[in-house]
Protein backbone atom coordinates (compact mmCIF):
# COMPACT_ATOMS: atom_id res chain seq x y z
CA UNK A 1 0.00 0.00 0.00
CA UNK A 2 1.12 3.40 -0.53
CA UNK A 3 0.12 7.22 -0.58
CA UNK A 4 -0.44 9.01 -3.83
CA UNK A 5 -1.68 12.44 -4.43
CA UNK A 6 -4.74 13.66 -6.54
CA UNK A 7 -4.81 17.05 -7.70
CA UNK A 8 -8.80 17.35 -8.33
CA UNK A 9 -10.76 20.33 -9.45
CA UNK A 10 -12.37 20.02 -5.56
CA UNK A 11 -8.81 20.26 -3.78
CA UNK A 12 -5.35 18.51 -3.42
CA UNK A 13 -6.64 14.99 -1.40
CA UNK A 14 -4.45 12.26 -0.75
CA UNK A 15 -4.91 8.45 -1.36
CA UNK A 16 -3.88 5.21 0.33
CA UNK A 17 -3.38 2.75 -2.95
CA UNK A 18 -2.95 -0.90 -3.49
CA UNK A 19 -2.44 -2.57 -6.48
CA UNK A 20 -3.60 -6.40 -7.01
CA UNK A 21 -1.40 -9.25 -6.53
CA UNK A 22 0.07 -9.79 -9.86
CA UNK A 23 -0.29 -13.64 -10.39
CA UNK A 24 -4.64 -13.21 -9.88
CA UNK A 25 -5.58 -11.18 -12.96
CA UNK A 26 -8.56 -8.95 -12.52
CA UNK A 27 -12.15 -9.05 -13.33
CA UNK A 28 -12.48 -5.45 -11.94
CA UNK A 29 -9.98 -2.90 -12.29
CA UNK A 30 -10.73 -0.57 -9.47
CA UNK A 31 -12.31 -1.11 -6.23
CA UNK A 32 -13.14 2.63 -4.17
CA UNK A 33 -13.16 2.19 -0.19
CA UNK A 34 -14.28 5.48 1.14
CA UNK A 35 -13.62 5.44 5.09
CA UNK A 36 -15.17 6.59 7.76
CA UNK A 37 -15.51 8.23 11.55
CA UNK A 38 -13.03 7.97 13.84
CA UNK A 39 -11.04 6.46 10.99
CA UNK A 40 -9.01 6.61 7.98
CA UNK A 41 -8.20 4.47 5.11
CA UNK A 42 -5.33 2.88 5.93
CA UNK A 43 -6.24 0.90 9.19
CA UNK A 44 -8.41 -0.99 6.49
CA UNK A 45 -4.78 -2.27 5.15
CA UNK A 46 -5.86 -6.22 5.99
CA UNK A 47 -9.32 -5.31 3.60
CA UNK A 48 -7.28 -3.96 0.94
CA UNK A 49 -4.93 -7.25 0.85
CA UNK A 50 -7.88 -8.96 0.80
CA UNK A 51 -8.97 -7.18 -2.11
CA UNK A 52 -6.02 -6.85 -3.84
CA UNK A 53 -5.64 -10.64 -3.33
CA UNK A 54 -9.45 -10.80 -5.57
CA UNK A 55 -8.11 -9.28 -8.22
CA UNK A 56 -8.79 -5.47 -7.06
CA UNK A 57 -6.68 -2.33 -7.76
CA UNK A 58 -7.77 -0.17 -3.92
CA UNK A 59 -7.81 3.42 -4.55
CA UNK A 60 -8.82 4.75 -0.62
CA UNK A 61 -8.78 8.90 -0.11
CA UNK A 62 -8.44 10.53 2.95
CA UNK A 63 -12.28 12.32 2.58
CA UNK A 64 -12.28 15.74 3.00
CA UNK A 65 -12.02 17.24 6.69
CA UNK A 66 -9.25 14.31 7.59
CA UNK A 67 -5.11 15.43 7.03
CA UNK A 68 -3.59 15.17 4.66
CA UNK A 69 -6.33 16.11 2.48
CA UNK A 70 -8.21 19.06 2.58
CA UNK A 71 -9.83 20.56 5.84
CA UNK A 72 -11.96 23.30 4.82
CA UNK A 73 -15.79 22.71 4.10
CA UNK A 74 -18.08 23.05 3.15
CA UNK A 75 -18.82 19.24 4.63
CA UNK A 76 -22.71 18.63 2.97
CA UNK A 77 -23.14 15.22 1.73
CA UNK A 78 -23.40 17.09 -2.00
CA UNK A 79 -19.77 18.18 -1.81
CA UNK A 80 -18.81 14.92 -0.56
CA UNK A 81 -20.14 13.18 -3.06
CA UNK A 82 -18.35 16.23 -5.53
CA UNK A 83 -14.89 15.21 -3.77
CA UNK A 84 -15.10 11.42 -4.94
CA UNK A 85 -16.40 12.46 -8.30
CA UNK A 86 -13.35 14.65 -8.82
CA UNK A 87 -10.92 12.64 -7.70
CA UNK A 88 -12.25 9.78 -9.72
CA UNK A 89 -11.89 11.87 -12.54
CA UNK A 90 -8.26 13.31 -11.98
CA UNK A 91 -7.37 9.68 -11.99
CA UNK A 92 -8.94 9.06 -14.83
CA UNK A 93 -11.17 6.66 -14.18
CA UNK A 94 -13.46 6.21 -17.51
CA UNK A 95 -14.90 2.83 -16.11
CA UNK A 96 -17.83 2.53 -13.49
CA UNK A 97 -16.24 0.79 -9.85
CA UNK A 98 -17.12 -1.35 -7.37
CA UNK A 99 -17.34 0.73 -4.47
CA UNK A 100 -17.11 -0.04 -0.88
CA UNK A 101 -18.22 2.54 2.05
CA UNK A 102 -18.08 2.36 6.01
CA UNK A 103 -19.89 4.59 8.27
CA UNK A 104 -19.62 8.08 6.53
CA UNK A 105 -18.42 6.65 3.43
CA UNK A 106 -21.59 4.42 3.30
CA UNK A 107 -23.63 7.57 3.35
CA UNK A 108 -21.52 9.13 0.55
CA UNK A 109 -22.20 5.42 -1.22
CA UNK A 110 -25.79 6.12 -1.89
CA UNK A 111 -25.50 8.90 -2.31
CA UNK A 112 -22.68 8.90 -5.13
CA UNK A 113 -25.13 5.81 -6.11
CA UNK A 114 -28.17 8.29 -6.24
CA UNK A 115 -26.92 10.93 -8.12
CA UNK A 116 -24.32 9.72 -10.21
CA UNK A 117 -25.33 5.90 -10.68
CA UNK A 118 -23.13 5.64 -13.78
CA UNK A 119 -20.41 5.75 -11.88
CA UNK A 120 -20.76 3.06 -9.92
CA UNK A 121 -20.64 -0.50 -10.87
CA UNK A 122 -22.23 -2.26 -7.81
CA UNK A 123 -21.71 -0.80 -3.98
CA UNK A 124 -21.34 -2.74 -0.60
CA UNK A 125 -21.94 -0.15 2.20
CA UNK A 126 -21.15 -1.20 5.70
CA UNK A 127 -22.66 -0.12 9.04
CA UNK A 128 -24.66 2.79 8.13
CA UNK A 129 -28.05 1.95 6.64
CA UNK A 130 -29.39 4.09 4.12
CA UNK A 131 -30.08 7.93 5.33
CA UNK A 132 -33.51 8.16 4.91
CA UNK A 133 -33.78 4.99 6.80
CA UNK A 134 -31.45 6.20 9.66
CA UNK A 135 -33.04 9.55 10.05
CA UNK A 136 -36.62 7.23 10.92
CA UNK A 137 -34.27 4.98 13.31
CA UNK A 138 -33.09 8.08 15.34
CA UNK A 139 -36.63 8.59 16.63
CA UNK A 140 -36.12 5.55 18.16
CA UNK A 141 -35.49 5.61 21.61
CA UNK A 142 -32.46 2.88 21.49
CA UNK A 143 -30.90 4.31 17.86
CA UNK A 144 -31.11 7.87 20.12
CA UNK A 145 -29.08 6.32 22.76
CA UNK A 146 -26.13 5.24 20.54
CA UNK A 147 -26.27 8.25 18.92
CA UNK A 148 -25.66 10.10 21.57
CA UNK A 149 -22.70 11.59 19.92
CA UNK A 150 -24.15 13.19 17.43
CA UNK A 151 -25.64 15.37 19.75
CA UNK A 152 -22.90 16.07 21.62
CA UNK A 153 -21.07 16.99 18.24
CA UNK A 154 -23.60 19.85 17.56
CA UNK A 155 -21.95 22.01 20.54
CA UNK A 156 -19.79 24.83 20.07
CA UNK A 157 -16.16 23.93 21.71
CA UNK A 158 -16.48 21.11 23.72
CA UNK A 159 -16.73 18.37 21.36
CA UNK A 160 -13.17 19.41 20.11
CA UNK A 161 -11.30 19.49 23.73
CA UNK A 162 -13.33 16.51 24.60
CA UNK A 163 -11.73 14.61 21.34
CA UNK A 164 -8.69 15.35 21.57
CA UNK A 165 -8.10 15.03 25.34
CA UNK A 166 -6.04 12.43 27.22
CA UNK A 167 -4.81 11.61 23.79
CA UNK A 168 -7.93 10.56 21.91
CA UNK A 169 -9.06 9.05 25.30
CA UNK A 170 -12.81 9.39 23.79
CA UNK A 171 -12.59 7.85 20.30
CA UNK A 172 -10.18 4.85 21.87
CA UNK A 173 -13.50 4.62 24.23
CA UNK A 174 -15.91 5.00 20.64
CA UNK A 175 -13.54 1.77 19.06
CA UNK A 176 -14.26 -0.15 22.18
CA UNK A 177 -17.99 0.14 22.59
CA UNK A 178 -19.29 0.21 18.20
CA UNK A 179 -16.51 -2.88 18.19
CA UNK A 180 -16.29 -4.50 21.60
CA UNK A 181 -13.77 -7.21 21.83
CA UNK A 182 -11.84 -5.79 18.69
CA UNK A 183 -8.64 -4.18 19.40
CA UNK A 184 -7.19 -1.73 16.82
CA UNK A 185 -3.33 -2.40 16.89
CA UNK A 186 -1.12 -0.18 18.48
CA UNK A 187 0.77 1.30 14.81
CA UNK A 188 -2.73 1.79 13.15
CA UNK A 189 -4.28 3.58 16.74
CA UNK A 190 -0.94 6.06 16.63
CA UNK A 191 -1.07 6.61 12.88
CA UNK A 192 -5.20 7.42 13.50
CA UNK A 193 -4.48 9.38 16.27
CA UNK A 194 -2.14 11.28 14.29
CA UNK A 195 -4.25 11.77 11.64
CA UNK A 196 -7.00 13.21 13.89
CA UNK A 197 -4.94 15.36 15.46
CA UNK A 198 -3.63 17.19 12.44
CA UNK A 199 -7.32 16.73 11.07
CA UNK A 200 -8.38 19.35 14.10
CA UNK A 201 -12.17 19.88 14.11
CA UNK A 202 -12.91 19.07 10.78
CA UNK A 203 -14.52 15.50 11.17
CA UNK A 204 -17.12 16.88 13.53
CA UNK A 205 -18.33 19.25 11.13
CA UNK A 206 -19.54 16.56 9.12
CA UNK A 207 -22.42 16.14 12.31
CA UNK A 208 -23.08 19.16 12.25
CA UNK A 209 -23.42 19.59 8.61
CA UNK A 210 -26.61 17.45 8.84
CA UNK A 211 -28.19 19.82 10.61
CA UNK A 212 -27.03 23.52 9.75
CA UNK A 213 -28.67 25.21 8.31
CA UNK A 214 -31.99 24.12 9.74
CA UNK A 215 -33.77 24.29 5.84
CA UNK A 216 -30.81 23.25 3.77
CA UNK A 217 -30.80 20.12 6.08
CA UNK A 218 -34.76 19.40 5.61
CA UNK A 219 -34.35 20.02 1.49
CA UNK A 220 -31.60 17.25 1.42
CA UNK A 221 -34.06 14.76 2.45
CA UNK A 222 -36.27 15.41 -0.72
CA UNK A 223 -33.19 15.51 -3.14
CA UNK A 224 -31.69 12.90 -4.73
CA UNK A 225 -31.41 10.56 -1.76
CA UNK A 226 -35.53 10.74 -2.31
CA UNK A 227 -35.02 9.04 -5.01
CA UNK A 228 -34.75 5.06 -5.48
CA UNK A 229 -31.42 3.62 -6.05
CA UNK A 230 -30.80 1.31 -8.51
CA UNK A 231 -27.32 0.44 -8.53
CA UNK A 232 -27.10 -3.21 -6.59
CA UNK A 233 -26.14 -2.51 -3.34
CA UNK A 234 -25.12 -5.19 -0.67
CA UNK A 235 -25.38 -3.85 2.76
CA UNK A 236 -23.20 -5.31 5.86
CA UNK A 237 -24.24 -4.78 9.56
CA UNK A 238 -22.24 -6.23 12.43
CA UNK A 239 -24.79 -8.15 15.12
CA UNK A 240 -22.69 -6.49 17.71
CA UNK A 241 -22.25 -3.08 16.48
CA UNK A 242 -22.30 -0.48 19.60
CA UNK A 243 -23.27 2.48 17.03
CA UNK A 244 -25.99 1.39 14.89
CA UNK A 245 -28.56 -0.61 15.99
CA UNK A 246 -29.49 -3.66 13.92
CA UNK A 247 -32.91 -2.39 13.91
CA UNK A 248 -31.96 0.43 12.02
CA UNK A 249 -31.61 -1.43 9.16
CA UNK A 250 -35.09 -2.95 8.58
CA UNK A 251 -36.94 -1.52 5.77
CA UNK A 252 -33.99 -0.44 4.20
CA UNK A 253 -35.22 -2.17 1.13
CA UNK A 254 -38.07 0.69 0.45
CA UNK A 255 -35.41 3.48 -0.82
CA UNK A 256 -34.13 0.29 -3.39
CA UNK A 257 -34.90 0.50 -6.99
CA UNK A 258 -32.32 -2.17 -7.97
CA UNK A 259 -30.91 -5.31 -6.34
CA UNK A 260 -30.84 -4.63 -2.42
CA UNK A 261 -29.77 -7.30 0.39
CA UNK A 262 -28.93 -6.96 3.84
CA UNK A 263 -26.51 -9.39 5.77
CA UNK A 264 -25.69 -9.43 9.27
CA UNK A 265 -22.49 -10.55 10.64
CA UNK A 266 -23.03 -12.45 14.00
CA UNK A 267 -20.02 -11.22 16.28
CA UNK A 268 -18.62 -8.36 14.69
CA UNK A 269 -19.08 -4.81 15.95
CA UNK A 270 -19.35 -1.27 14.03
CA UNK A 271 -15.64 -1.85 11.98
CA UNK A 272 -15.87 -4.61 10.02
CA UNK A 273 -13.58 -3.45 7.51
CA UNK A 274 -10.73 -3.98 10.23
CA UNK A 275 -12.64 -6.79 12.44
CA UNK A 276 -13.44 -8.94 9.42
CA UNK A 277 -11.50 -7.84 6.69
CA UNK A 278 -11.32 -11.44 4.76
CA UNK A 279 -15.29 -12.28 5.07
CA UNK A 280 -15.95 -8.70 4.05
CA UNK A 281 -13.57 -9.21 1.04
CA UNK A 282 -15.54 -13.15 0.27
CA UNK A 283 -18.85 -10.65 0.54
CA UNK A 284 -17.87 -7.86 -1.37
CA UNK A 285 -16.02 -10.09 -4.18
CA UNK A 286 -19.12 -12.33 -4.68
CA UNK A 287 -21.53 -9.71 -5.04
CA UNK A 288 -19.04 -7.44 -7.39
CA UNK A 289 -18.99 -10.79 -9.61
CA UNK A 290 -22.93 -11.02 -9.48
CA UNK A 291 -23.63 -8.03 -10.38
CA UNK A 292 -20.73 -7.02 -12.79
CA UNK A 293 -23.46 -5.24 -15.36
CA UNK A 294 -26.52 -3.44 -14.17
Amino acid sequence: MRRTWVESSEGRFCAAMAEPDSNTGSQFETALYLHGFPDQPETAAPLFRALTGRGYRVIAPFLRGYAPSPLEGPFALEQLVRDVLAILSALEQREPVCLLGHDWGAAITYALCASAPERVRSAVTMAVPHPLRFVRALATPRQLQKSWYMLFFQLPGAPELATSALDFALIDRLWRSWSPGFVLPERERRALHECLRQSRSAPLEYYRAMTRPPLAALRRLDGPMAARIATPTLHLQGAQDGCIDVASCLGSERHFAGPFETRVIEGAGHFLPQERPEQVAVMAHDWFTRHAQH
